[in-house]
């Protein structure tokens, strides 16, 4: 005679919604921390702003914000840090290494997270206006152009290039639930310099 054992009929539905409930902690959690970021940082960049010297929005910060990113139609709004490393990106959109400025000739490119900083761009409509306001207070309009997606070693941007550009950079597709190699590309040109 064998013997069998049953686990009772109730742990594997414990189980499951024990795990299911660890999960939702996990992604309640990313998103309080990115909500909580863009206070600390909106008035971190509202200091830079007045005190014109570079403020971190946390003592252990090894980045600052540099600009904030407007959509006044869909009422979005982003703080950008410096650089656009991994840990920066965690707290807010990240201001991409070796391209210009926002208001500086060539293409300035911000990148961010589809489910959190830049989560709105889903809803960014060709002729859309887009102000991005640098740290020393300086304000710049641009208007949404196109839109592309391209592999993350593909994007064909060139920072140097004639005029005055922005894209905002995140990944795609928009509702995916792991990473992968695409990125979703808004370009937007120059309407209005420093206002």
């Amino acid at each position: 005679m064998t013997k069998v054992n049953h686990m009772p009929r109730f742990i594997t539905p414990l189980l499951l919604t024990l795990i299911g409930l660890l999960l939702l902690g996990q992604g309640a959690y990313i998103h309080a921390k990115a909500l909580l970021a863009q206070v600390l940082l909106e008035r971190a960049f509202d200091a830079t702003i007045a005190t014109g010297h570079p403020t971190k929005p946390w003592s252990w910060a090894d980045t600052w914000p540099v600009a904030r990113i407007e959509v006044k139609r869909i009422g979005a709004s982003a703080i950008v840090l410096s650089g656009s490393s991994g840990q920066a990106l965690a707290f807010g959109p990240g201001h991409v290494e070796l391209t210009p400025d926002a208001g500086e000739r060539g293409v300035a490119v911000y990148s961010a997270h589809r489910d959190t900083h830049f989560r709105f761009l889903r809803n960014v409509a060709i002729g859309d206006e887009i102000d991005v306001t640098r740290s020393d207070g300086r304000m710049f309009r641009y208007r949404a152009d196109s839109s592309s997606v391209v592999r993350f070693d593909a994007s064909d941007i060139d920072p140097l290039a004639d005029g005055y550009g922005l894209v905002l950079s995140t990944c795609w597709p928009f509702d995916a639930l792991t990473s992968g190699p695409e990125r979703y590309l808004l370009h937007a040109t120059m309407i209005e310099p420093d206002r």
